[in-house]
């Protein structure tokens, strides 16, 4: 279609429309089966409780999990080069013993991330990084509820005192600059409000770029998903310092 060759550009106010069909993807399960990699899907795989409790293992470091939908699952990407597991290099690469899971399922909203919160804390979880919310914006959700949704998980996660990084996300421009405005200023109310690490928006230096995303033009490629985990990372590496790994 026409529209899918425009070239998108990156602002503060709009989600490019590179991103806004990477969300529509995730939120309508457009290829959520096998990917190119052959490498199973959310949409395939077994039941997130039951791929958390198959995946426990005697590994008793303290667990930073990544919350969020498929562009944290690494939709279409080798499990290794997915932006949960890119940390995870980094954190080895710097000494520090903790371990990442990778608690992102594609097409997740901001309410289906709050159900499966409890599972997804499990296993002496230190460290949240909160990457939810686009697909609200896609399908257009009262930003409200999604506040409150986002706001709930952080309160869980504070009172069994597990740090929390949240990641904002951009609204789709097709529900006007009010709502736009009002989706970007529910991120940032958060991190004031709870006092938390924030990263304004995950697909920063990402979102828009062809060279930076696989060649559907929707979902970053390896190495999008790397600037991504850099993103990321500069608010992490320094939480993570202040943690006891023990």
């Amino acid at each position: 279609m026409p529209f899918l060759r425009a070239r998108a550009r990156l602002s503060h106010a709009f989600i490019p429309i590179r991103l806004l069909l990477a969300i529509t993807c995730a939120a309508v399960g457009v290829g959520c089966d096998a990917d190119r990699t052959g490498r199973q899907t959310p949409a395939q795989a077994a039941p997130p409780q039951a791929q958390a409790q198959e995946s426990r293992t005697e590994d008793a470091r303290p667990k930073v999990v990544c919350l969020g939908d498929s562009l944290t699952a690494g939709l279409g990407l080798p499990e290794t080069q997915s932006y949960p597991s890119l940390l995870q290099k980094k954190i080895d690469e710097q000494g520090l013993r903790f371990e990442v899971v990778n608690a992102g399922v594609s097409g997740d909203t901001s309410a289906g991330g709050l159900r499966r919160l409890e599972w997804s804390l499990q296993d002496n979880a230190r460290v949240l990084v909160l990457a939810l919310g686009a697909n609200d914006g896609l399908r257009g959700l009262p930003v409200a509820e999604m506040k409150e949704n986002l706001a709930k998980i952080i309160e869980t996660a504070q009172r069994r005192h597990i740090a929390v990084i949240l990641a904002g996300m951009e609204a789709p421009p097709n529900y006007g600059p009010e709502y736009a405005s009002s989706f970007r200023q529910a991120y940032r109310d958060l991190a004031i409000r709870y006092q938390v690490p924030f990263v304004p928006f995950l697909l920063t230096k990402v979102a828009g770029i062809a060279s930076l995303n696989q060649p559907d033009g929707i979902h970053p490629n390896p190495e999008g998903a790397s600037i991504v985990a850099d993103t990321v990372w500069t608010v992490l590496h320094p939480t993570l310092e202040r943690i006891p790994a023990s």
